[in-house]
């Protein structure tokens, strides 16, 4: 019987060290695609955001304000919304099965309208791996209780 005992637990030994090889790899990849995106709002790079977002994209702003993947890739790309820099600071991601939840404080400078700007709020990110890639999904920005 101690045999037996000792065989299952050398099995899940390794299971879960193989699970946890994965979640790493995963996590890799979702950090990844979250730094692209960063760098996307930053460069006002269309093609790039279109590629990273759900046709079905739902994109909430800290003021309330919704945007599907049409009008988030337009408010970056025709300045609208100016990212001068983004920094993500506090991250966490969370993964469970084809879902990645992604938390950060944003903080940022922006020059919308011409107005400068410094903003810090907190964003939750949805991503779903669709066809081997992680794809935003949803976006809920939040205000930062101090």
């Amino acid at each position: 019987m101690k045999k037996v005992s000792v065989l299952i637990l050398m099995i899940l030994v390794q299971f879960s060290g193989f699970a946890q090889k994965s979640n790493t790899k995963e996590q890799t990849a979702v950090i990844d695609q979250v730094e692209i995106l960063r760098k996307a709002m930053l460069d006002a790079d269309g093609v790039k955001l279109k590629s990273l977002t759900s046709e079905k994209l739902n994109y909430v702003h800290s003021n309330g304000n919704f945007q599907n993947q049409a009008e988030f890739i337009d408010g970056i790309v025709s300045g609208k919304s100016d990212f001068v820099t983004i920094e993500f600071q506090d991250q966490t991601i969370t993964i469970q099965n084809d879902v990645a939840i992604v938390r950060h404080v944003l903080a940022a400078h922006t020059k919308d309208g011409g107005i400068d700007k410094d903003i810090k709020i907190g964003i939750m990110l949805v991503w779903q791996k669709q066809k081997n890639n992680w794809i935003l999904i949803a976006r809920q920005a939040y205000k930062l209780t101090t």
